[in-house]
């Protein structure tokens, strides 16, 4: 272990993180990493599309508490933020089709939701509220590498929303002092990544349909491009986040990626490339393709410079590598 990784580790002890959101796949994967930081976690979580099974390693630890509850309640947001240090805002309704078949929901949940979460936060006087922030704001910018200074109009109701998200953290920040740092995510994956229903994310929906022999549907020609990002990188841009004493570092936004772009195409041959080793049938296994989905971006790469340069951040897993450990992890888990 390193002396940073020594210091991150000390610092984390006896901290008091409030996660919400805490039942899904990123707020899990927080939750578990900070308790063994020895952190004192609590979560907040309706369950609408957590899972119970993501937590119940955890009900037994003493330094984790469990507040079943939504967002959308002032009261129970005030109830999750009392006596918290930080808070580490997962809690929202995700995919960009689900805002366009309903955008109130969405609304209600990512824009309501966490206007509640600020405004608990600000009168608890928490120190600093990181949230999920997305990718998704770049919406018709063609400008690559995405830069976090130059965004486009939204594409989808689900992007209007996280853009909102940002739009309320600058004015808390500014009017009442709540230090605020939002983390622009790129398509994140990994283990607890749920693939079942019907706005399960593309990277563990393939993995599934490739397990059963069954092909993976492609939207478009398979050309469009995404930053895929491990679920390790995100924890450490949380961590990072969080623990900053920069400063120049806090009431702003980051992008949350690796830096490097993936076509569909490309993705889809790793998986496969991957599964085979665990199971040869999975060579045979051809794909579809179909058509475009509403709402979605061409291309998206992030720049990363700002998170390095500030927070000192540096991806710990490629895609590739990513995909090894998930792969991994569905394999055993799920199989």
């Amino acid at each position: 272990m390193t002396d940073t990784k020594k210091e991150d580790a000390a610092n984390c002890k006896g901290l008091n993180i409030l996660i919400t959101g805490g039942a899904g796949f990123i707020g899990s994967n927080l939750t578990e990493y900070f308790l063994n930081k020895q952190a004192k976690v609590r979560v907040l979580d309706n369950f609408a599309t957590g899972h119970r099974h993501n937590l119940e390693p955890f009900l037994n630890n003493p330094n984790f508490e469990l507040i079943e509850g939504d967002i959308r309640s002032i009261a129970d947001c005030s109830t999750a933020v009392a006596g918290m240090d930080y808070v580490l805002h997962q809690a929202a309704l995700g995919s960009v089709p689900r805002s366009i078949n309903d955008p109130i929901t969405t609304n209600d949940v990512n824009v309501s939701g966490f206007l509640n979460m600020l405004v608990a936060a600000k009168d608890a006087n928490v120190k600093r509220f990181i949230y999920a922030a997305s990718s998704s704001t770049y919406g018709d910018s063609e400008a690559l590498p995405k830069v976090e200074d130059v965004i486009g109009k939204p594409l989808s109701p689900y992007a209007i929303t996280k853009y909102v998200n940002e739009l309320y953290a600058e004015i808390f920040s500014k009017t009442y002092g709540l230090e605020c740092i939002g983390l622009r995510y790129f398509n994140v994956f990994g283990r607890k990544q749920d693939p079942q229903g019907a706005y399960a994310a593309v990277i563990p929906k393939f993995v599934m349909q490739y397990m059963a022999y069954e092909s993976p549907i492609i939207n478009g020609g398979g050309d469009y491009s995404r930053d895929f990002t491990y679920i390790d990188n995100v924890i450490q841009m949380n961590e990072r986040a969080m623990l900053t004493t920069n400063k120049e570092a806090i009431n702003t936004v980051y992008n949350t990626a690796v830096g490097d772009r993936t076509t569909l195409n490309q993705l889809v041959q790793y998986i496969k490339e991957d599964l085979t080793a665990y199971d040869e049938k999975i060579a045979t296994v051809e794909v579809i393709y179909g058509a475009n989905r509403v709402g979605d971006i061409p291309h998206s790469l992030a720049s990363i410079e700002k998170a390095e340069k500030l927070l000192g951040y540096k991806p710990s897993h490629t895609i590739k590598e990513g995909l090894k450990e998930a792969l991994a992890w569905y394999w055993e888990n799920l199989k």
